[in-house]
This record gives C-alpha cells, structure tokens and sequence, in this order.
C-alpha cells in the first residue's frame, strides 16, 4: 500500500489512544503544531490534534497535505449525539458534512461553488468503512449518516433548529472544516466520530465523562477500517 493516510483529531485526549500503536515515530513541529510520523499496522499515516474549532481543523488539514503529501484524510474523535437512536459510545462514520452555522449560499453561490452545503464522503472509504463495521461486535453499533459542524458546543440551545434543517446524526466543532479542505484539494475524506453526550445525556460533564472511552473506540475503528484500506489497496 503506498497510500499516506492523515488521521486529524481535535483535541489531545482524541489523538493520545493512537499514539502507542504508532511504530518508527518521529514528530515534526509546525505552525505551533506536533505531527506525529509513523505507521499504524504497516500503514504509513502522519497524525496530529488540530485544537477545537473550523479554522484550527482546517490549518491542520491543509498542513498535512501541503507538507506531508497525505492523499486521504481521517478525522477522527468524538461528537455530540443529535438523532434519538444515538446512544452513548455509538459510533458514526460521515456519509455527507455540512456547517450549520453559515449561509449555504456562501458555498454554492462563491468558492468552492459546490452544487449543495453537503461535502460528501469519499466513496470508496465509505465501502471500506461498511465493510470494516460488518465486523465490528454487535454491542459497539457503528451509523452512517450526516455530520455536521458549527462554532458552539451543542447542548440544548439550537438542538432543534439543527435536526429540523440538516437531520444529522451527529455534530461537531471540526469535521466540515477538514471536509471542505480535502474538498478544494481533490483529497479523499472520511470522518469517524464516536458519541459522547445525546439530547438525554447533554452537556460538557458528560463530554468530560465519555471523552475518554469515546476516543479509543473511535480508534479502534479507525485501526479496522486502515486493515480493510491495506488489504484491499
């Protein structure tokens, strides 16, 4: 597999479960950024926590494309549950991405003149990603669906309006960002994000609670959709 595979969290307790699986480590500093170099199961990936928001996401993006030469992007970590069948410690894997919190004509009516707000999924990691889930065990259910991204940690307030216009199944403060910067580079993305708080479990003390759990399943399934993405390169 000669694929380099950027893995884009948003926070250092999202990335921290990958770290001990990284072999012939070394880390590179840029932008007051640490990038971490190395292989996860004999895939060559480069890794690093961006910090929270869509501009932080974004620079981290665009650096692991322009000075790492990654062709496909992983953005892994947590989220905020925003459909009802959610559960805590679910799993969602992006199918499509959008912002919640920008007029959609700034995208379709200026760059990158997209036909709709949504950032589609890479195809072929979708199939990949389905295929991995199939053997997931049935007690650590993976969806696929809609994300979406906005400035604000979504508690209660705008949790409506949100599932009214974009019916997601989950949101966060990074993925659109990193979606749209693999966008306008051509560069295959996915993003992969496991639960932390629901409308029945909301707030930042459950997000604390959960973070930790939430980010080494997110990893583990970001370590079996890598084994599909090398044995069927």
């Amino acid at each position: 597999m000669d694929s380099k595979i950027g893995i884009l969290c948003a926070g250092d307790r999202e990335l921290a479960p990958f770290l001990p699986c990284l072999q012939n480590m070394r880390i590179v500093e840029k932008a007051m950024l640490k990038i971490h170099v190395g292989s996860l199961n004999g895939v060559p990936v480069v890794m690093l926590f961006s910090g929270a928001c869509k501009v932080n996401a974004a620079i981290a993006a665009q650096i692991l494309i322009d000075h790492f030469g990654v062709d496909t992007i992983i953005n892994a970590g947590t989220a905020g549950g925003m459909h009802p069948a959610l559960q805590i410690l679910d799993t969602v894997v992006s199918t499509e991405v959008a912002y919640h919190d920008i007029a959609g004509k700034i995208l379709t009516d200026f760059h990158p003149w997209m036909d709709s707000v949504w950032f589609q999924a890479d195809a072929r990691l979708l199939a990949l990603a389905r295929a991995a889930a199939e053997k997931q065990n049935a007690d650590r259910p993976v969806h696929f669906g809609r994300m979406v991204t906005g400035e604000a940690f979504i508690a209660d307030k705008g949790r409506d309006a949100i599932n009214t216009s974009f019916q997601p199944l989950s949101v966060d403060m990074e993925t659109a960002a990193v979606a749209h910067v693999c966008h306008v580079n051509g560069i295959p993305f996915l993003a992969v994000r496991t639960i932390t708080d629901t409308a029945d479990h909301s707030g930042t003390g459950h997000f604390e609670q959960n973070c930790v759990q939430a980010s080494t399943l997110s990893k583990d399934f970001v370590l079996a959709l890598l084994d599909e993405m090398k044995f069927k390169a």
